[in-house]
């Protein structure tokens, strides 16, 4: 018994710290629930190993779905559903959703976000949600902070590109007048609390729009492209994604200027579908696979945007399975790297390396069980051009380590008998 007890501290010191172990990776995928033949969660963190990708955002707290994640390092952004942005506007509310949702999660289960409802300034219930989504987010940030989780848990919510009225050239880019009184406190939001600015940027909405106006390897991110000058700021952009976060960045500097010096702004969803409609020019696996994997290229690179180079782009890719029962067009169908029953929907032009650790996360950001809706049709001319409006809306351990858990588990054993 003595030499168990003697041993037990030094195989105790060998396994992973968690949840403080987190990744520091730079990219992240969106993993959404909305079909009826998908692989239970706990198969999820091992598809996870395959990409060498540790960070997820969810659409939801669906308890199982945050337990499949507990002691993987998998960093969550956790989703709060559009339809509990009313429940949560009060302190009384956000208190009892945290208590329920997140605090039985932790600290097995790395929550690292919480967003507060998707697309909802441009959903098509934003006339009825609006004006509860700073209260929320308030609300939220409070009761984390009451709870002591606002220094491990950022509050943010994602916004499609259709909140700019215009992204031509990203220097001109400015916030719609309309929901102005909205975002400036949103924004005052950011940088009191320090959580980043999310957006959903699709470069594939653009080119389908205007295939003939955008010329595809740009809108895929393709390496050598000649780019594209902006004239304002006389920066050049090579891939149309780098663009629309820069043109995220110019409207916040316009309707925020304190605001801009402090908010970061990243990716909370791109992607490209790997089938469509007939209509839906450029939705093929070729295309699929080679913007994902200059997603991955980009990202892996650590670098920032023209206008924020110093900054490195974060972003996550939409989606992590096909979901067959997604309202609307074929593509929305179709964003998935994997199908349904693990394997993949294309082959990746790049993969990431062994490590995606190209920058520590800062505590910073970094979809489920509801429809997430991606915009259509354009109010904007021009190649940075995206929808106005969206619609309704393992890290496992490694062999050495599970051996050493195994030897735990038996000495714990040894010890009570």
């Amino acid at each position: 018994m003595a030499a168990l007890l003697h041993l037990l501290p030094t195989l105790l010191l060998l396994l992973p710290s968690t949840p403080d172990a987190t990744s520091s990776a730079l990219l992240g995928i969106s993993y959404g629930r909305v079909g009826n033949n998908l692989p239970p969660a706990t198969s999820v963190p091992r598809i996870l190993v395959s990409l060498g990708v540790s960070r997820v955002r969810l659409y939801d707290a669906d308890p199982a779905t945050i337990r499949a994640f507990a002691n993987t390092g998998v960093e969550l952004v956790v989703g709060v559903p559009d339809e509990c942005l009313a429940a949560v506007s009060t302190p009384t509310g956000a208190a009892s959703w945290v208590r329920s949702n997140i605090a039985p999660a932790l600290p097995a289960t790395k929550i690292a976000f919480l967003t507060v409802g998707n697309e909802v300034l441009t959903g098509a219930n934003s006339s009825l949600l609006s004006r509860y989504l700073l209260p929320a987010m308030q609300c939220l940030h409070d009761a984390l902070a009451q709870a002591g989780l606002d220094k491990q848990i950022a509050v943010t919510t994602a916004h499609n590109l259709g909140v700019l009225a215009t992204s031509y050239p990203p220097s001109s880019a400015y916030f719609r007048k309309d929901l102005l009184p909205v975002l400036c406190p949103i924004l005052d939001f950011h940088a009191r609390a320090g959580s980043p600015f999310l957006v959903n940027a699709y470069p594939y909405f653009a080119y389908a729009e205007e295939p003939t106006g955008v010329e595809l390897e740009y809108a895929l991110l393709e390496l050598g492209h000649a780019g594209v000058a902006d004239p304002g700021s006389g920066l050049h952009y090579t891939n149309m994604l780098a663009a629309q976060v820069d043109a995220v960045y110019h409207a916040i500097g316009a309707a925020n200027s304190a605001a801009a010096r402090a908010v970061e702004v990243r990716v909370s969803e791109t992607g490209w579908p790997s089938a469509g409609d007939a209509n839906e020019t450029g939705a093929t696996p070729q295309n699929a696979a080679r913007y994902n994997g200059n997603v991955m290229r980009l990202v892996a690179q650590g670098k920032g945007t023209p206008l924020r180079p110093s900054v490195p782009l974060r972003v996550y890719m939409f989606a992590l399975f096909n979901e067959n029962m997604k309202p609307g067009p074929t593509s929305e169908r179709n964003y998935g790297l994997f199908k349904p029953d693990g394997t993949p929907a294309y082959e990746l032009s790049y993969r990431l390396p062994q490590d995606n650790t190209t920058s520590s996360s800062g505590g910073g950001v970094a979809a489920g069980g509801v429809y997430n809706g991606h915009g259509y049709g354009s109010e904007n001319g021009g190649y940075y051009s995206i929808s106005t409006a969206g619609k309704a809306t393992m890290g496992w351990w490694g062999w050495r380590q599970a051996a050493v858990a195994a030897c735990v588990a038996v000495l714990v054993m040894q010890l009570w008998l």
